[in-house]
């Protein structure tokens, strides 16, 4: 399988900003425990906080984010890679903003 990711996101991010709800997300690449997902967020938009994946990293492909937990956060830019806490944490767009969420679950 061959993806063009900047095709993806532009797809996405497209998509996002008709959404109702400013968000578009697609499961890229699914193998065993191994799930890759693009989302896309309009600026303001958030994913709530939520439980992490034993495993996960956040790759930011366009656009910038912010990357919280109850104690800490983080802005990330187009181009940043982070690993992501093992706690709750929420994901807010700053700006128009597309991100690779690779995630390992048992």
């Amino acid at each position: 399988m061959n993806l063009d990711l900047t095709a993806l996101a532009d797809e996405h991010l497209t998509a996002a900003r008709s959404a109702p709800h400013g968000r578009s997300a697609h499961l890229v690449l699914h193998d065993g425990v191994l799930r890759q997902t693009v989302i896309a967020l309009i600026a303001g938009t958030a994913l709530d906080e939520h439980n992490a994946p034993p495993a996960a990293s956040l790759q930011v492909l366009r656009g910038r984010v912010r990357l919280t937990t109850p104690g800490w956060e983080a802005e990330l830019a187009e181009g940043a890679l982070r690993m992501i806490p093992k706690e709750r944490h929420g994901l807010a767009a700053v700006n128009d903003s597309v991100v690779l969420l690779t995630a390992v679950n048992d």
